[in-house]
């Protein structure tokens, strides 16, 4: 029977079991521990400010983010794909995810704050509050769902865990399908980019996902700790746990994005 499951392809099953099995640790200070992976998570969390900060203001000053929204996106997922499969390199690689994660959020962040009609100024739409209410939405579902988990209102169960990941997975192989149709002129699903009833509907279902993968993250985190995961899972936990919380910001930002053009 799988020890965990998760719906963040980072903090899957395999993962950890592997890693346990592998390294054979009893639990002691050399073990993961909770509270160690939420200190890491911070880190990474302020890192992540840090270079969002400075593509933000890049963007403020005038200048070109498309490169770092690129940089970003494209050196964000190289180091992804291999701190997935080099766990014990996720001391030195979790930094660099955060730093690169940063430059996309900022860079995403500053274009939806500002956006403006097409053939106008970047500046022309004004500053509009999106990206604090965002910022303010992601924080608080992040803190509901650790409270639902905690209080075992929502429980991590099989069959919760089943649905999720197959629910996540059906959707990342959807926009898999649609950016691979993307290359040969075909224009994705109009739904979702556009802020119809049915694009919106699409926001919030991904957005529904997004925070119901922090259950199963909490779960592995938690599960990690008591088999006495090598300490280095604990950033190899706070990576991923920061994975879900861009992709969750992102989704709400998006969703706010397609409500406020209504």
């Amino acid at each position: 029977m799988a020890l965990f499951k998760s719906g963040n392809p980072t903090l899957s099953d395999k993962r950890f079991r592997d890693t346990i099995i592998e390294d054979a640790v009893v639990i002691d200070d050399n073990a993961m521990t909770i509270k160690g992976t939420l200190n890491k998570f911070g880190f990474l969390f302020l890192m992540t400010l840090g270079t969002a900060y400075y593509s933000w203001h890049q963007f403020v000053l005038g200048g070109n983010v498309w490169p770092l929204v690129l940089l970003g996106a494209f050196g964000g997922l190289g180091v992804a794909i291999a701190i997935t499969f080099k766990k014990d390199w996720s001391p030195y690689l979790a930094p660099a995810y955060a730093l690169l994660e940063g430059l996309f959020v900022g860079s995403i962040s500053a274009l939806y704050e500002y956006s403006a009609p097409s053939g106008q100024n970047a500046y022309a739409g004004g500053y509009s509050g999106i990206v604090l209410q965002a910022v303010g939405l992601t924080f608080a579902v992040v803190i509901a769902m650790y409270f639902l988990y905690s209080f075992r209102i929502i429980q991590a169960t099989q069959k919760f865990k089943a649905v999720v990941v197959t629910a996540t997975a059906g959707l990342a192989i959807f926009y898999l399908v649609c950016w691979a149709i993307s290359m040969f002129g075909v224009a994705a699903p109009s739904f979702i980019f556009q802020n119809s009833a049915l694009g919106i509907g699409f926001s919030l279902f991904v957005v529904a996902l997004a925070a119901l993968n922090l259950i199963l993250d909490f779960d592995m985190i938690e599960q990690g700790a008591k088999l006495g995961a090598p300490k280095y899972m604990e950033w190899y936990g706070a990576f991923g746990l920061l994975v879900t919380i861009v992709w969750l910001y992102i989704e709400i930002l998006r969703l706010l994005s397609k409500l406020s053009k209504r």
